[in-house]
């Protein structure tokens, strides 16, 4: 089964490699240069342009709903024959909200707090934000539950870096 890849900017030649993934979603501040591998064509290549911030701060991107229904739609157009990489700058929140995100959206039978636990088990640094949860959870209908599912797995251990982690969909 293709698994969602995350990292940080600085991991994503190398996973790419590693996984052969086809299919990229870069989560980064407009100004930071991202490039995407060659591996990975241009039309399969998400960039949502987009703060890491909780609340409006002046100059920067506040994440809105429609940054969450074009990864909604990015994530439901993939065929999942090979897998998908979630990338920010560290790896820690943007991305790993990201990933929670589109783990829900693909598979909405699956249980918000069995997705965020399995993410827990498999990176002690995961600190997904919690205004692109709060409003996947609106846009998806889950009347809460990924916001609380979040909450209930806790803050990620301090890291410059995030621990790249997979989550399987199923």
């Amino acid at each position: 089964m293709p698994r969602i890849h995350v990292c940080s900017l600085a991991r994503v030649e190398a996973t790419a490699k590693a996984t052969g993934a086809d299919r990229l979603v870069t989560l980064l501040n407009p100004t930071t240069e991202a490039v995407r591998p060659r591996s990975i064509p241009p039309e399969r290549h998400l960039f949502l342009g987009l703060s890491d911030i909780l609340e409006p701060q002046e100059g920067l991107i506040f994440p809105e709903a429609r940054h969450v229904r074009a990864l909604v739609a990015f994530a439901r157009e993939w065929d999942r024959r090979a897998p998908m990489i979630v990338h920010c700058f560290a790896g820690v929140s943007r991305s790993t909200a990201a990933a929670f995100i589109a783990v829900c959206a693909l598979n909405e039978a699956r249980d918000e707090n069995e997705i965020a636990r399995a993410m827990r088990a498999a990176s002690p640094t995961a600190t997904p934000n919690m205004r692109l949860v709060a409003l996947a959870d609106a846009e998806l209908g889950r009347d809460g539950r990924m916001r609380r599912a979040i909450e209930a797995i806790g803050r990620g251990v301090d890291c410059d870096e995030g621990v790249p982690f997979a989550l399987d969909l199923a």
